[in-house]
């Protein structure tokens, strides 16, 4: 998937994740993906009910290993 922009928040506990996401998706024009990758198990429920709340769409999320991974396409 080709995301316009990555975002590393490995290491980031709550809230800083969303924090850092909200920035990044301010920077971008409506429709381009924004890939977030956090470690914070926080982030599996708080990501999506953030990128809802704030009218974007998470595509897709996966996670390998410890590292979760977001694609959020801005609304």
């Amino acid at each position: 998937m080709d995301s316009t922009k990555v975002l590393d928040v490995k290491g980031m506990s709550c809230p800083m994740p969303i924090v850092r996401t909200k920035k990044e998706m301010d920077t971008l024009s409506s429709g381009d993906i924004l890939e977030v990758h956090a470690t914070d198990q926080g982030a599996l429920a708080d990501m999506p009910a953030w990128a809802n709340a704030a009218g974007h769409t998470i595509i897709k999320q996966k996670e390998d290993a410890e590292v979760l991974t977001f694609f959020i396409q801005k609304g």
